[in-house]
Protein backbone atom coordinates (compact mmCIF):
# COMPACT_ATOMS: atom_id res chain seq x y z
CA UNK A 1 0.00 0.00 0.00
CA UNK A 2 1.30 3.53 -0.89
CA UNK A 3 1.25 5.93 1.68
CA UNK A 4 1.04 9.61 1.75
CA UNK A 5 1.39 12.18 4.69
CA UNK A 6 2.96 9.51 7.03
CA UNK A 7 6.40 10.50 8.76
CA UNK A 8 8.10 8.89 11.23
CA UNK A 9 8.61 11.35 13.65
CA UNK A 10 11.49 9.86 15.65
CA UNK A 11 12.98 6.25 17.07
CA UNK A 12 14.56 5.25 20.26
CA UNK A 13 16.06 1.75 21.56
CA UNK A 14 17.11 0.96 24.96
CA UNK A 15 19.72 -1.85 24.89
CA UNK A 16 20.98 -4.08 27.86
CA UNK A 17 24.61 -4.45 28.47
CA UNK A 18 26.56 -7.06 26.47
CA UNK A 19 27.01 -10.51 27.01
CA UNK A 20 30.07 -11.86 25.42
CA UNK A 21 28.98 -15.12 22.57
CA UNK A 22 32.40 -16.62 22.96
CA UNK A 23 32.26 -16.33 26.95
CA UNK A 24 29.31 -18.13 26.53
CA UNK A 25 30.58 -21.34 24.16
CA UNK A 26 33.72 -21.28 26.84
CA UNK A 27 30.97 -21.62 29.68
CA UNK A 28 29.19 -24.49 27.70
CA UNK A 29 25.99 -22.21 27.31
CA UNK A 30 26.03 -21.71 23.33
CA UNK A 31 26.82 -24.67 20.59
CA UNK A 32 30.77 -23.68 19.30
CA UNK A 33 29.14 -24.94 15.69
CA UNK A 34 26.35 -22.80 16.25
CA UNK A 35 28.74 -19.94 17.10
CA UNK A 36 31.53 -20.56 14.22
CA UNK A 37 27.74 -20.41 11.81
CA UNK A 38 26.02 -17.66 13.11
CA UNK A 39 29.29 -14.87 13.47
CA UNK A 40 27.86 -13.80 16.45
CA UNK A 41 29.63 -11.73 18.88
CA UNK A 42 27.24 -10.91 21.52
CA UNK A 43 23.88 -10.24 22.88
CA UNK A 44 22.12 -7.49 24.45
CA UNK A 45 21.94 -9.49 27.57
CA UNK A 46 19.93 -8.38 30.95
CA UNK A 47 21.03 -9.14 34.17
CA UNK A 48 19.65 -10.09 37.26
CA UNK A 49 20.36 -7.36 40.37
CA UNK A 50 22.39 -5.84 37.54
CA UNK A 51 21.69 -1.85 36.71
CA UNK A 52 19.65 -3.11 33.42
CA UNK A 53 17.57 -5.41 35.51
CA UNK A 54 14.70 -3.93 34.00
CA UNK A 55 10.84 -5.77 32.77
CA UNK A 56 10.24 -5.77 29.15
CA UNK A 57 7.43 -2.87 29.81
CA UNK A 58 10.15 -0.84 31.43
CA UNK A 59 12.17 -1.03 28.30
CA UNK A 60 9.81 0.10 26.02
CA UNK A 61 9.19 3.29 27.72
CA UNK A 62 12.98 4.24 28.38
CA UNK A 63 12.63 3.56 24.33
CA UNK A 64 9.56 5.29 23.92
CA UNK A 65 10.52 8.40 25.95
CA UNK A 66 13.75 9.19 23.78
CA UNK A 67 11.16 8.89 20.81
CA UNK A 68 8.54 11.13 21.66
CA UNK A 69 11.63 13.52 22.91
CA UNK A 70 13.21 13.26 19.21
CA UNK A 71 10.14 13.80 17.99
CA UNK A 72 8.81 16.66 19.66
CA UNK A 73 5.73 15.14 20.89
CA UNK A 74 4.07 15.86 23.42
CA UNK A 75 1.25 13.25 24.86
CA UNK A 76 -1.87 15.17 24.07
CA UNK A 77 -0.54 14.26 20.44
CA UNK A 78 -0.30 10.66 20.43
CA UNK A 79 -3.70 9.35 19.79
CA UNK A 80 -2.81 5.68 19.53
CA UNK A 81 0.01 3.49 21.91
CA UNK A 82 0.57 -0.25 19.64
CA UNK A 83 2.92 -2.66 22.00
CA UNK A 84 4.09 -5.73 20.29
CA UNK A 85 6.68 -8.77 22.14
CA UNK A 86 7.52 -12.20 21.91
CA UNK A 87 7.50 -13.16 25.30
CA UNK A 88 6.71 -13.02 29.13
CA UNK A 89 6.00 -8.96 30.10
CA UNK A 90 6.44 -9.41 33.84
CA UNK A 91 2.92 -10.68 34.83
CA UNK A 92 0.38 -13.37 33.77
CA UNK A 93 -2.92 -12.29 31.83
CA UNK A 94 -2.08 -8.78 31.65
CA UNK A 95 -2.32 -5.90 29.13
CA UNK A 96 1.75 -4.54 28.63
CA UNK A 97 0.48 -1.45 26.23
CA UNK A 98 -1.19 -0.12 29.26
CA UNK A 99 1.64 0.35 31.54
CA UNK A 100 3.91 1.48 28.29
CA UNK A 101 1.06 4.47 28.10
CA UNK A 102 0.64 5.16 31.21
CA UNK A 103 3.97 5.56 31.69
CA UNK A 104 5.15 7.01 28.57
CA UNK A 105 2.11 9.38 27.28
CA UNK A 106 -0.16 9.09 29.91
CA UNK A 107 -3.23 7.42 31.48
CA UNK A 108 -5.83 8.65 28.52
CA UNK A 109 -5.11 7.42 25.22
CA UNK A 110 -6.09 3.71 23.68
CA UNK A 111 -3.21 0.94 24.12
CA UNK A 112 -3.04 -2.21 22.35
CA UNK A 113 -0.91 -4.97 22.73
CA UNK A 114 -0.22 -6.03 18.83
CA UNK A 115 1.04 -9.55 18.39
CA UNK A 116 2.33 -10.71 15.54
CA UNK A 117 5.45 -12.23 16.67
CA UNK A 118 9.04 -11.04 14.71
CA UNK A 119 7.04 -9.65 12.19
CA UNK A 120 4.78 -7.20 14.62
CA UNK A 121 7.39 -3.96 14.22
CA UNK A 122 7.05 -3.39 10.67
CA UNK A 123 3.00 -5.12 10.93
CA UNK A 124 2.37 -2.51 13.66
CA UNK A 125 3.79 0.57 11.36
CA UNK A 126 1.45 -0.83 8.49
CA UNK A 127 -1.19 -0.47 11.22
CA UNK A 128 0.03 2.61 12.40
CA UNK A 129 0.13 4.21 9.28
CA UNK A 130 -3.88 3.15 8.40
CA UNK A 131 -4.53 4.60 11.67
CA UNK A 132 -3.32 8.00 10.65
CA UNK A 133 -4.61 7.69 7.03
CA UNK A 134 -8.35 7.00 9.57
CA UNK A 135 -7.94 10.38 11.01
CA UNK A 136 -8.50 13.09 7.52
CA UNK A 137 -5.90 14.85 6.21
CA UNK A 138 -4.25 17.28 8.17
CA UNK A 139 -5.02 15.75 11.06
CA UNK A 140 -1.77 16.29 13.32
CA UNK A 141 -2.02 13.06 15.83
CA UNK A 142 0.49 10.67 16.49
CA UNK A 143 0.80 7.03 16.72
CA UNK A 144 3.56 5.86 19.09
CA UNK A 145 4.87 2.11 18.47
CA UNK A 146 7.09 0.01 20.79
CA UNK A 147 8.61 -3.44 21.40
CA UNK A 148 10.06 -5.08 24.31
CA UNK A 149 11.35 -8.29 25.26
CA UNK A 150 13.28 -10.43 27.75
CA UNK A 151 14.70 -13.50 27.38
CA UNK A 152 15.19 -14.38 30.71
CA UNK A 153 16.38 -18.30 32.33
CA UNK A 154 15.63 -20.63 32.82
CA UNK A 155 12.52 -20.55 31.21
CA UNK A 156 14.09 -18.94 28.16
CA UNK A 157 17.28 -20.19 26.45
CA UNK A 158 18.74 -17.19 24.61
CA UNK A 159 21.55 -18.86 23.04
CA UNK A 160 20.06 -22.14 22.33
CA UNK A 161 15.81 -21.42 21.77
CA UNK A 162 16.29 -21.83 18.11
CA UNK A 163 18.87 -22.61 15.53
CA UNK A 164 20.67 -19.96 13.47
CA UNK A 165 19.29 -17.23 15.99
CA UNK A 166 20.41 -15.64 19.33
CA UNK A 167 17.83 -13.74 21.53
CA UNK A 168 18.35 -10.60 22.47
CA UNK A 169 16.96 -7.92 25.33
CA UNK A 170 15.67 -4.21 24.76
CA UNK A 171 12.84 -2.31 23.96
CA UNK A 172 12.73 0.28 20.69
CA UNK A 173 9.78 2.81 19.51
CA UNK A 174 9.17 5.04 16.64
CA UNK A 175 6.77 7.53 16.50
CA UNK A 176 4.33 8.40 13.29
CA UNK A 177 2.94 11.04 12.98
CA UNK A 178 0.49 12.80 9.83
CA UNK A 179 2.55 16.26 10.08
CA UNK A 180 6.33 16.51 8.57
CA UNK A 181 7.42 18.27 11.65
CA UNK A 182 10.57 17.20 13.06
CA UNK A 183 10.09 14.28 10.89
CA UNK A 184 13.38 11.80 9.91
CA UNK A 185 12.12 9.99 7.67
CA UNK A 186 8.88 9.66 4.79
CA UNK A 187 6.95 6.22 4.89
CA UNK A 188 6.36 5.65 1.14
CA UNK A 189 4.92 2.28 0.90
CA UNK A 190 4.21 -1.21 3.10
CA UNK A 191 3.23 -4.58 2.00
CA UNK A 192 1.77 -7.53 3.88
CA UNK A 193 1.88 -11.29 2.70
CA UNK A 194 0.54 -14.36 5.15
CA UNK A 195 0.38 -18.19 5.10
CA UNK A 196 -1.41 -19.38 7.85
CA UNK A 197 -1.32 -22.62 6.69
CA UNK A 198 2.23 -22.47 7.99
CA UNK A 199 1.04 -21.65 11.76
CA UNK A 200 2.12 -25.33 13.02
CA UNK A 201 6.21 -24.52 12.31
CA UNK A 202 6.25 -22.72 15.87
CA UNK A 203 3.40 -24.84 17.16
CA UNK A 204 4.28 -28.00 16.61
CA UNK A 205 1.73 -30.64 16.48
CA UNK A 206 -1.66 -30.58 18.67
CA UNK A 207 -1.59 -28.18 21.63
CA UNK A 208 -0.88 -28.17 25.32
CA UNK A 209 -2.96 -27.63 28.23
CA UNK A 210 -0.90 -24.44 29.62
CA UNK A 211 2.39 -23.02 29.27
CA UNK A 212 5.92 -25.17 29.45
CA UNK A 213 6.83 -25.40 32.61
CA UNK A 214 8.79 -22.54 33.67
CA UNK A 215 11.87 -24.44 34.74
CA UNK A 216 12.23 -25.97 31.79
CA UNK A 217 13.36 -23.57 28.44
CA UNK A 218 11.21 -23.41 25.90
CA UNK A 219 12.84 -24.83 22.66
CA UNK A 220 11.74 -23.58 19.44
CA UNK A 221 13.45 -25.81 17.65
CA UNK A 222 11.87 -29.18 19.08
CA UNK A 223 8.55 -27.92 18.05
CA UNK A 224 9.62 -27.01 14.16
CA UNK A 225 11.15 -30.62 14.38
CA UNK A 226 7.91 -32.05 15.37
CA UNK A 227 5.95 -30.25 12.27
CA UNK A 228 8.33 -31.73 9.68
CA UNK A 229 8.36 -35.18 11.37
CA UNK A 230 4.77 -34.93 11.11
CA UNK A 231 4.00 -33.07 7.53
CA UNK A 232 7.65 -34.19 5.50
CA UNK A 233 7.65 -31.18 3.85
CA UNK A 234 10.91 -29.11 4.89
CA UNK A 235 11.66 -28.07 1.41
CA UNK A 236 8.22 -26.96 0.58
CA UNK A 237 7.78 -25.01 3.27
CA UNK A 238 11.38 -23.51 2.97
CA UNK A 239 10.14 -22.51 -0.21
CA UNK A 240 7.14 -20.90 0.38
CA UNK A 241 8.12 -18.98 3.22
CA UNK A 242 10.85 -17.58 0.66
CA UNK A 243 7.82 -17.25 -1.59
CA UNK A 244 5.79 -14.66 0.85
CA UNK A 245 8.45 -12.88 1.67
CA UNK A 246 9.44 -12.21 -1.74
CA UNK A 247 5.90 -11.63 -2.70
CA UNK A 248 5.81 -8.92 0.17
CA UNK A 249 9.32 -7.06 -1.19
CA UNK A 250 8.04 -7.06 -4.41
CA UNK A 251 4.81 -5.35 -3.61
CA UNK A 252 6.36 -2.74 -1.43
CA UNK A 253 8.96 -1.70 -3.54
CA UNK A 254 6.53 -1.36 -6.66
CA UNK A 255 3.75 0.66 -4.47
CA UNK A 256 7.04 3.27 -3.36
CA UNK A 257 8.31 3.17 -7.45
CA UNK A 258 11.89 1.88 -6.23
CA UNK A 259 14.13 -0.69 -7.72
CA UNK A 260 15.73 -2.50 -5.58
CA UNK A 261 19.03 -1.10 -6.82
CA UNK A 262 18.08 2.62 -5.68
CA UNK A 263 17.48 0.85 -2.10
CA UNK A 264 20.26 2.90 -0.08
CA UNK A 265 20.31 0.34 3.15
CA UNK A 266 18.20 -2.66 4.03
CA UNK A 267 16.83 -4.10 7.89
CA UNK A 268 16.12 -7.48 8.23
CA UNK A 269 15.32 -9.66 10.90
CA UNK A 270 18.74 -9.72 13.11
CA UNK A 271 19.48 -13.50 12.60
CA UNK A 272 23.14 -15.40 12.45
CA UNK A 273 25.24 -14.47 9.68
CA UNK A 274 24.35 -17.55 7.23
CA UNK A 275 20.44 -16.92 7.75
CA UNK A 276 20.98 -13.71 6.67
CA UNK A 277 23.74 -13.70 4.31
CA UNK A 278 20.89 -15.86 2.48
CA UNK A 279 18.13 -13.45 2.14
CA UNK A 280 20.45 -10.62 0.96
CA UNK A 281 22.20 -12.26 -1.60
CA UNK A 282 19.91 -14.92 -2.88
CA UNK A 283 16.53 -12.75 -2.03
CA UNK A 284 17.66 -9.73 -2.84
CA UNK A 285 20.68 -9.57 -4.43
CA UNK A 286 22.19 -7.00 -2.19
CA UNK A 287 25.82 -6.79 -0.96
CA UNK A 288 26.23 -7.82 2.85
CA UNK A 289 27.26 -3.90 3.01
CA UNK A 290 23.98 -2.69 2.72
CA UNK A 291 22.72 -4.50 5.11
CA UNK A 292 22.56 -3.90 9.31
CA UNK A 293 24.67 -6.94 9.86
CA UNK A 294 27.31 -5.44 11.91
CA UNK A 295 24.57 -3.85 14.35
CA UNK A 296 22.84 -7.19 14.52
CA UNK A 297 25.84 -9.32 15.35
CA UNK A 298 26.10 -7.37 18.30
CA UNK A 299 22.84 -7.35 19.66
CA UNK A 300 21.37 -10.47 18.83
CA UNK A 301 17.66 -10.76 17.66
CA UNK A 302 15.18 -8.32 19.72
CA UNK A 303 11.73 -10.12 18.64
CA UNK A 304 9.66 -7.78 17.24
CA UNK A 305 11.76 -4.61 17.53
CA UNK A 306 14.70 -5.57 15.36
CA UNK A 307 13.66 -3.22 12.54
CA UNK A 308 12.78 -0.27 14.52
CA UNK A 309 16.48 -0.51 16.64
CA UNK A 310 18.14 -1.45 13.02
CA UNK A 311 16.84 1.86 11.21
CA UNK A 312 17.34 3.80 14.51
CA UNK A 313 21.19 2.62 13.91
CA UNK A 314 21.66 4.02 10.85
CA UNK A 315 19.97 7.03 11.91
CA UNK A 316 22.31 7.69 15.26
CA UNK A 317 25.52 6.39 12.99
CA UNK A 318 25.04 8.16 9.83
CA UNK A 319 24.93 6.05 8.04
CA UNK A 320 21.83 7.16 5.54
CA UNK A 321 21.70 10.34 4.40
CA UNK A 322 18.44 12.88 3.14
CA UNK A 323 16.87 11.17 0.39
CA UNK A 324 18.54 7.85 0.68
CA UNK A 325 15.51 5.45 0.49
CA UNK A 326 16.05 2.10 3.34
CA UNK A 327 14.06 -1.22 2.47
CA UNK A 328 12.73 -2.89 6.04
CA UNK A 329 11.75 -6.29 5.75
CA UNK A 330 10.07 -8.43 8.40
CA UNK A 331 8.90 -12.28 8.78
CA UNK A 332 6.87 -13.69 11.66
CA UNK A 333 5.64 -17.30 12.42
CA UNK A 334 2.29 -17.37 11.65
CA UNK A 335 3.50 -17.09 8.81
CA UNK A 336 3.58 -13.46 7.79
CA UNK A 337 5.99 -10.81 6.30
CA UNK A 338 5.69 -7.05 5.86
CA UNK A 339 7.90 -5.20 3.97
CA UNK A 340 8.16 -1.20 4.20
CA UNK A 341 10.16 1.45 2.64
CA UNK A 342 11.18 5.19 4.16
CA UNK A 343 13.06 7.89 3.04
CA UNK A 344 14.67 9.84 4.74
CA UNK A 345 13.90 13.13 5.00
CA UNK A 346 16.53 14.60 8.04
CA UNK A 347 18.67 11.97 9.38
CA UNK A 348 19.79 14.19 12.54
CA UNK A 349 16.60 15.31 13.05
CA UNK A 350 15.43 11.98 15.33
CA UNK A 351 19.13 11.70 16.63
CA UNK A 352 18.96 15.40 18.49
Amino acid sequence: MRWEQVYLAGTGVWLADRADAAAAVAAGAYDAREHAVNRIDSVSAATAGGPDDLAPPEMAVRAARTALRRAGRTAERIGTVFHSYLWFQGAELWPAAAYVAQHAVGPAVPAFDLLQQCNAGLSGMELAARQLRAGGPGRDEAVLLTTADRFAPPAFDRWRAERGMVYGDGGTAVVLSSSPENAVGRLLATATRVDNSLEGLARGTGFRPGPEAADRPVDLGARTEEYFRTHRNLRAVTLRTAEVAAESIRAALAEADTPIEHIARVVLNATGHQRMLWQLEQQLGVDEKRSTWEFCREVGHLGAGDHIAGLNELLETGEVAAGDRVLLVGGGTGYSCTSAVVEITDPAGGCS
